[in-house]
């Protein structure tokens, strides 16, 4: 226990700046840079910029993969089965018009939330220092990429 006066020990290094998750990928979903808040995220639709113009943090090494495809389904797939299961039980239409009415709306759901969803993710990484983002290489440690066995 440390008495009055006597200063704790710390082992390691200098502690590291906190990276709040929330925070992170909120940044990110408002396609925003998830160190500063104030870069650019995306230098085209679901292109990310390789580094902020403000702050300078390295965006280009992030691994989004097919997650953000897989979120998309899953949110818009529930929000819409949701909507046509109630309309189905309220009025009784063809399915062609069923069809005319989901089929657009899935697809423009899909168009709107897929760039905020990959901004998260990459917010998600950032916060969490996943590939690359705490400053060391994630794949030379991984055997499964190709790295060194330990």
């Amino acid at each position: 226990m440390v008495q009055q006066g006597e200063q704790a020990i710390r082992y390691g290094g200098a502690r590291e700046p906190e990276r709040p998750l929330g925070r992170s990928i909120r940044r990110g979903m408002l396609c925003r840079c998830p160190h500063c808040g104030d870069g650019r995220l995306f230098r085209a639709f679901l292109k990310p910029v390789d580094a902020c113009a403000v702050c300078g943090e390295e965006i280009f090494h992030h691994r989004a993969d097919d997650l953000p495809a897989y979120l998309v389904i899953l949110v818009v797939g529930h929000v819409l089965l949701t909507g046509y299961m109630l309309t189905d039980m309220a009025f009784r239409v063809s399915p062609w018009v069923h069809l005319a009415i989901w089929v657009p709306l899935a697809i423009l759901a899909a168009i709107l939330t897929i760039q905020p969803i990959k901004g998260g993710v990459i917010g998600l990484q950032w916060a969490l220092k996943m590939h690359g983002f705490g400053g060391t290489d994630d794949e030379a440690a991984d055997p499964g990429r190709g790295g060194p066995i330990s």
